[in-house]
């Protein structure tokens, strides 16, 4: 799916906005002009630029027609284009399942663990994309403990135990 930049680039403006917002309320440093709010702030001015440059792009664009099929009709630049993939019943039925996966880990993950989730997810998801039936479970094991090992000893991010906490390391 293809957004006009003007779109994309509201979104970015409105993020930008939000940020300079919320950075007013950072503390002030007595006798410091450079306070925790300078940084955040300074990005995302640089981002509120860089927005405002893509909606005016974005609107040119749109602004501009081009000839439909050589006929001398003219027609708008669409706001949003369908991609291609859209059109595949298969990578349709793919979105669809790792959108259905990222709910079932916000839902169970907590109660589950992260180990178990995850390893029900990358069989699902390996299913799904047509992996050997043989290498699905051994991988999506192997996988599942090396994030969890990453994240909670590499990362320090303290991912859920749930069934798990017994066997807690």
């Amino acid at each position: 799916m293809k957004f006009n930049d003007a779109i994309s680039g509201s979104i970015l403006l409105a993020i930008a906005i939000a940020i300079l917002v919320n950075v007013q309320s950072f503390p002030k440093i007595p006798g410091q002009n450079i306070g925790p709010a300078a940084f955040p702030g300074l990005l995302a001015t640089l981002l509120a630029v860089c927005a405002v440059l893509l909606i005016i792009k974005g609107i040119r664009a749109r602004g501009r027609s081009s000839l439909a099929g050589g006929s001398g009709v003219e027609s708008p630049v669409a706001w949003v284009t369908a991609g291609a993939w859209l059109k595949s019943p298969q990578q349709a039925r793919n979105f669809l399942i790792t959108i259905a996966c990222l709910l079932f880990y916000i839902a169970v993950s907590d109660r589950l663990g992260f180990i178990p989730t995850a390893i029900i997810i990358l069989i699902t998801m390996f299913l799904a994309l047509g992996v050997r039936r043989r290498l699905i479970l051994p991988i999506a094991v192997v996988v599942s403990f090396v994030i969890h090992f990453v994240f909670y000893k590499g990362l320090r991010v303290p991912l859920p135990w749930g069934l798990l906490m017994p066997f807690a390391w």
